[in-house]
């Protein structure tokens, strides 16, 4: 019998067998006639965090959380948000007034493997209109992943629309206040993700070892994506929130953070190529994130050759939740890089000079005799500049200052 024509219960039984005897996810059972099917299970969230606080502390966080999932009068972006900073951050908790308050983390960042991975299949989740996710993963009792799979015969197209159809108000929305990522997946086409709101055309795939085609290709890419020290690494480190817009990597993306981070590590620089539209400012404030976050003494600037590119970057770190200072000239940059912060810059490289060259070789040569002294570790991040290496930096935008 050829394998790809089997129906969708067959395909549903391989991948469970995956995530259980390959991934070592604990497998729930069948959830379809269970009662109270929730984004957060408290019971097993509970068990969890029993190994490292009270049960007082517990239930304090536990109330957070719920409160932050399940606020009404906010969108499944803004829940999603919320929910998300309490997992990557930690749950300050004060049990009592006079006490020091408590981090209860949810997650082991640090230590993939001592969290809770688990996967339940027919998830029956009842709202408005009653739906069932063919499968739920599930870290430490919190859904943190759905997936609908189709025979191969069906488009992933319409897992990927039933996905989007489940997140809205009038079926499941407040399922998906606590999720990472969704995957849509058959024999046929494989797998593909996205996260809370993605809309059906910018759904993703998963790229890496291309040339490997020993298994079905939707088997090849969960166990790559869910992995257990990948799925943490996912989602402490490559997960955005864009101005209203929740996004995930790239396979390319991701890659070229990874191999960034080893360079950044090693004290080397380097060079990532992309092409147009391929999403370079994801990657550098994914990258600039990671870095500050990890070295107490980095410094971040980024300079472009571009006004329009330079307020670009500042909208996308902004509405990233990350304060950047914008610098209004080349001595400006320096003055700023002798202060302890801001620690997140960005500048035109243009604005080293003004269209006078006498100007700029003068500003090199004061620079040259009076080096500006800087304050931490900084780390460069040039976008674009290629197009000004041949010439004397002319700015473009007669309205900067010098």
């Amino acid at each position: 019998m050829n394998p790809v024509g089997q129906p969708e219960r067959t395909t549903q039984n391989r991948v469970i067998a995956l995530f259980r005897d390959e991934l070592k996810y604990r497998y729930l059972g069948d959830w379809t006639d269970r009662d109270g099917n929730s984004n957060i299970e408290e019971e097993l969230l509970t068990a969890w965090l029993s190994k490292r606080h009270s049960q007082v502390q517990i239930g304090v966080a536990l109330h957070k959380l719920r409160t932050e999932a399940d606020h009404h009068n906010r969108t499944l972006y803004s829940n999603n948000q919320a929910v998300y900073n309490l997992l990557r951050y930690g749950v300050p908790v004060k049990v009592e007034a006079g006490k020091v308050t408590e981090t209860v983390h949810l997650i082991n960042w640090q230590e993939p493997e001592q969290n809770d991975f688990a996967i339940a299949e027919e998830v029956t989740l009842h709202g408005n209109h009653e739906r069932r996710p063919d499968l739920v993963l599930y870290v430490n009792g919190i859904a943190v992943g759905v997936l609908e799979l189709k025979n191969s015969r069906v488009s992933i197209g319409d897992g990927i629309r039933q996905l989007l159809s489940n997140q809205q108000k009038e079926f499941n929305e407040w399922f998906f206040s606590t999720v990472q990522i969704v995957f849509a997946g058959n024999d046929s086409e494989g797998l593909q993700y996205g996260s809370i709101g993605t809309p059906e055309k910018y759904f993703l795939k998963w790229k890496e070892d291309e040339q490997d085609n020993s298994r079905f290709k939707l088997d090849k890419y969960l166990l790559k994506m869910c992995r257990k020290e990948r799925l943490i690494e996912l989602m402490h480190d490559f997960v955005l929130f864009d101005g209203g817009v929740k996004k995930l990597p790239r396979a390319h993306q991701y890659f070229g953070v990874k191999a960034a981070q080893a360079q950044v590590w090693q004290k080397k620089g380097g060079i990532i190529w992309h092409t147009q539209g391929s999403g370079k400012s994801i990657v550098m404030v994914l990258l600039a994130k990671w870095i500050l976050e990890n070295n107490p003494n980095a410094r971040v600037a980024i300079i472009t050759d571009r006004d329009e590119l330079d307020k670009q970057i500042e909208r996308v770190f902004i509405e990233a939740g990350e304060a950047i200072q914008r610098t209004r000239s080349g001595r400006d940059l320096m003055s700023q890089l002798g202060q302890a912060k801001p620690r997140l810059l960005c500048s035109l490289v243009h604005k080293f000079g003004r269209n006078d060259v006498d100007d700029f070789d003068a500003f090199i040569k004061e620079l040259e005799a009076q080096p500006s002294s800087t304050v931490g570790e900084v780390f460069v991040f040039v976008d674009e500049c290629h197009r000004t290496q041949s010439g004397k930096l002319l700015p473009r935008d007669e309205g900067d200052d010098a």
